[in-house]
């Protein structure tokens, strides 16, 4: 059972998705009062949303396919990024993999769902688009070990992280800037919950993460050649602050694809998620 947000009425709604079923409204699921997914996460529903949709009648579903999707939740306290983790990717840059995660964080404004716009900013002539794997944290932790940092994590999800590449390109300095451009982080439509993500693939080295523009141009790579894995990711960045519920850690991208108005971005995660954002002029 994943979860999700859909427009209703030109109102977000928090959802539970069942493959098989559709979606269903987690208000009607549960007497708690929620009134976004990041609710469900900071409650910790998860568990009880399961069981009581597991027996819901099939009517109170509506398939996937008529509904909207937007983004999971619009304001986790934090969303930190990883630039430089795949060797590959680094390479492409003219980059070393550094002795350290090469993290950064993003403001909420920045966040939309699939199908909405990426703005290319005007300030920018190179802007990019990173396809991502999202981890996002269930329990809160502080200074966990990596052996337990996955116990945290409540599921994974697809990212679209996009870079102002040309405004980073002239100052390293200016990584705040270049990452935080409103539309600069896309992601959902679902989060898969990681008992079902490690009962698909075993474990996250096989993931395969793919950025895709236009349907032809694509860069992938998987989670096993990363350079910092997901679990040291979190215990890492556990050591530096506390992570909350709905924390968002998107751990590097396999590539980065330069993006203009018309081009339409994609982040291609099988068995995962599917996110597809137009691109725009700002």
């Amino acid at each position: 059972m994943r979860l999700a947000t859909i427009l209703r009425d030109g109102a977000e709604v928090p959802v539970v998705v069942d493959p098989a079923r559709g979606v269903a409204p987690v208000a009607s699921l549960t007497d708690a009062h929620v009134r976004t997914l990041l609710d469900v996460l900071e409650l910790d529903l998860y568990d009880a949303l399961s069981r009581a949709a597991g027996s819901a009648d099939d009517a109170l579903f509506v398939p996937a396919a008529d509904v909207r999707f937007t983004a999971p939740y619009r304001r986790p306290r934090k969303l930190w990024g990883i630039g430089l983790n795949y060797v590959d990717h680094a390479a492409d840059l003219s980059e070393s993999v550094p002795d350290e995660p090469a993290s950064f964080i993003k403001g909420d404004h920045t966040i939309i769902g699939t199908g909405d716009d990426i703005p290319v900013p005007p300030q920018s002539e190179r802007t990019t688009a990173e396809a991502e794997l999202g981890l996002v944290i269930g329990r809160e932790c502080r200074n966990v070990s990596e052996a337990d940092a996955l116990d945290h994590v409540f599921g994974v999800t697809t990212v679209l992280d996009q870079t102002a590449e040309d405004i980073l390109q002239r100052n390293p300095r200016f990584l705040t800037r270049s990452k935080n451009f409103p539309g600069f982080f896309s992601f959902g439509p679902e989060i898969v919950p990681m008992g079902e993500v490690l009962e698909s693939f075993g474990d996250l080295a096989d993931v395969e993460v793919s950025t895709v523009v236009n349907g032809s141009e694509t860069r992938t790579n998987t989670v096993a050649h990363m350079r910092y894995s997901p679990a040291f990711l979190v215990a890492f960045h556990s050591a530096v602050m506390p992570l909350f519920p709905g924390d968002v850690i998107s751990t590097g991208t396999p590539g980065a694809i330069h993006v203009r108005a018309g081009d339409v971005a994609e982040c291609r995660i099988p068995r995962i998620g599917h996110l597809v954002n137009p691109v725009v002029a700002g």
